[in-house]
């Protein structure tokens, strides 16, 4: 197995998004702990301990993630020789200045909530300097933490919101004063400390610190060895082991990069032993890493947000989105089959796979926390926040009792045990921390746009899009496609996803009940901006996951990236189906066995797009078998689409299924009798 010392390169990528650790002094080092599990305890204390209200809790989760960010990421990544803007070492002084200001601007509203409710709309003196500070820090804070490309986007907006009036006509805003901008984003609850902050402080927090402390225990060693206990031995084996761990993986990461870096040093090397190329090795744990972002129930944040934005349950939101992300994971096991198939390759050898119950006796109690979750979401019906609370309550529990029996095993003192705990318990926190920084800047950010987009941009911005989109539905679904991988290049899934959303969900949703199809559910319209988002992270020419698979895999990373978008299209075509067929989302079905059978329709639509795409199903495919796979997918994902195109009744719709499985089975058969004709 490939150590972690083997993808330096990969963990680097990583750094970018979770943080540069400076800590060659001691107190240094004791600052950044300190404040990390305070951090952490004050979050874990919101679902039981203490009530605060809302804004309080979003001003000071805003000021520890700003103050970490200054004090662990430098201000320039490139090493300097001496100075007070060296990049890695000691923190500066000028660091814990800015941290200081950061977390007192960022706290100001709390502090003098009163005085600003009384000034609403007209700030004096005092707010508006402070604002301009906030604003400034904020934006350094989130270059250092996820690059310049999201600031430069809030940089942009504000500058529309301030020179409108001397745009041409079609552009033309109505006039923004300083006050009234500064009272909408730094002194109010609808830019910095909006929905996206709330949603990042009171829910999303706690399912990043159960993952990482999941990651700190061992899980993840555990989840990979699971997986290859029990596909290993197949055709493809290694790969498709590789698919099942990230996906457990990504039931509580919320990053692509992290669930690349946190299994692919394991199941990338696995790869290529049995004889997977580099490309193909790094691209397989690439798709499947993004892909865990799809999974419920977490998603990422996308999933908290979602609900927030459109007033429902956390709940109906992971249903909504069960039946895309299953169907998506099923056509990236059978891609891996594929190319299986083409390489002509067999299974791990038996010395290479553990046993299945040797390891599930070893660790089965890391899936503890995981059915706790499950069972206090689905069955209790608990906020999302008390079910990662109680989760990771018993995670603690787990940790400590680990290491008592180890120490009862061993003969070593009962003392030594407990500390051990408490040491892997606290690297958990602090862990949990650190991968918090770029959510809680990208989700504050973002916040300003769209807070922007409140002040009368948005129906601009509507306007615009509308227009360039000529009134279409399908061009204007392709724009936001592209919009949201350019997007996505440069900024997090969840800044992607905030700032798309609101931007052309509203069109979405306006231009589809004009366009003479079903109106698109608001649940779709958003989920298909976050699918965009996500499949972003392993588009060239940036696609940080694939520079980090590709860094442990040795391979070229732009040609990591496009082998992983090309697996990703099978993930790419589901967002356009469930946009025109809302039962992909779960809308208008009504019981469990309607559902089951979309899904498993869904499944062979996904199987047969890959494919056309991979060009191959059990042999090579023919130019003219193409054409029958992707019909078979269209009618398999879309089975009215056979309905409208003949004037027939909707309630036939189900009956279109056997048309797309006949002619699946024919191009099937086709190739079939092609291999006994040359065999």
């Amino acid at each position: 197995m490939a150590k972690w010392k083997d993808s330096e390169a990969g963990l680097d990528i990583l750094a970018k998004e979770t943080g540069h650790i400076r800590s060659e002094r001691k107190v240094d080092r004791a600052v950044i702990a300190f404040l990390s599990v305070a951090w952490a305890l004050f979050q874990l204390a919101l679902p039981r301990f203490i009530i605060l209200d809302s804004i309080t809790v979003r001003a000071i989760h805003l000021a520890f993630a700003a103050a970490l960010v200054f004090l662990t990421i430098p201000i320039a990544k490139r090493k300097r020789k001496a100075g007070f803007l060296k990049a890695k070492g000691h923190i500066p002084i000028i660091d814990y200045i800015l941290a200081v200001c950061a977390s007192a601007s960022a706290l100001y509203i709390v502090l003098d909530w009163l005085g600003i409710s009384e000034r609403a709309g007209i700030p004096n003196g005092r707010d508006i300097a402070i604002s301009i500070i906030l604003i400034i820090l904020l934006l350094e804070a989130t270059r250092r933490a996820i690059g310049p490309a999201l600031g430069i986007i809030v940089i942009l907006f504000t500058l529309y919101a301030f020179f409108g009036p001397y745009m041409p006509p079609l552009f033309a805003l109505r006039e923004v004063s300083l006050r009234k901008y500064l009272s909408q984003i730094a002194l109010s609850t609808e830019g910095i400390y909006g929905i996206p902050l709330d949603v990042s402080a009171n829910t999303v927090f706690l399912f990043v610190l159960l993952g990482s402390m999941l990651d700190k225990v061992g899980a993840g060693h555990f989840f990979n060895n699971l997986a290859i206990s029990m596909l290993g031995r197949y055709k493809g084996g290694a790969a498709k082991a590789a698919i099942v761990s990230s996906g457990l993986t990504g039931l509580v990461s919320g990053s692509s990069i992290a669930n690349v870096v946190t299994t692919g040093t394991f199941t990338i090397p696995l790869m290529k032993k049995v004889g997977y190329p580099a490309k193909i090795a790094a691209a397989t744990e690439v798709a499947a890493s993004t892909n865990g972002q799809l999974m419920p129930p977490i998603m990422g944040a996308a999933a908290f947000i979602i609900a927030e934005y459109l007033g429902i349950s956390y709940i109906t939101v992971i249903k909504a989105a069960a039946i895309p992300a299953f169907v998506s994971y099923f056509a990236l096991f059978y891609i891996a089959h594929l190319e299986a198939s083409k390489l002509g390759m067999k299974g791990l050898p038996r010395s290479d796979i553990p046993r299945f119950l040797g390891v599930l006796k070893n660790g089965f109690y890391y899936l503890v926390p995981l059915v706790v979750l499950i069972y206090e979401l689905v069955i209790m019906r608990h906020t999302p926040k008390l079910a990662a609370f109680n989760a990771i309550v018993v995670l603690m529990a787990i940790a400590f009792a680990r290491e008592i029996i180890k120490a009862a095993r061993r003969g070593t003192s009962f003392s030594k045990a407990v500390t051990q705990g408490a040491r892997t318990i606290g690297e958990g926190l602090i862990a949990g921390s650190r991968n918090m920084l770029s959510v809680a800047l990208a989700t504050a950010a973002a916040g300003i746009v769209v807070g922007i987009v409140a002040m009368g941009i948005g129906s601009m911005v509507v306007q615009i899009v509308e227009m360039l989109s000529a009134g279409n539905i399908f061009l204007l679904l392709l724009i936001t496609a592209v919009a949201s991988l350019i997007l996505g290049m440069g900024l997090p899934t969840t800044a992607t996803y905030i700032v798309m959303a609101s931007i052309t969900v509203p069109v979405i949703i306006k231009l589809s009940s004009l366009s003479g199809i079903s109106p698109v559910p608001p649940i779709a319209a958003h989920l298909f901006c976050f699918y965009f988002g996500i499949l972003a992270d392993d588009t060239p020419p940036v696609g940080l996951a694939a520079y980090a698979a590709a860094a442990i895999a040795k391979s070229d990373p732009i040609s990591t990236g496009i082998q992983g978008f090309i697996y990703d299209l099978r993930t790419a075509v589901i967002p356009f189906m469930f946009v025109f067929n809302a039962e992909l989302v779960l809308i208008g079905v009504g019981s469990f066995t309607q559902a089951l059978g979309i899904f498993i329709m869904a499944i062979f639509g996904a199987l047969a797009f890959t494919s056309a795409v991979q060009g191959w199903c059990i042999t090579k495919n023919k130019w003219y078998e193409i054409p029958l796979f992707l019909t078979a997918s269209l009618i398999l994902f879309y089975p009215a689409v056979l309905t409208k195109l003949f004037g027939l009744d909707y309630n036939l719709r189900y009956y279109m299924y056997p048309v797309g499985l006949a002619i699946y089975g024919l191009a099937y058969l086709i190739q079939r009798s092609r291999l006994q004709t040359t065999g």
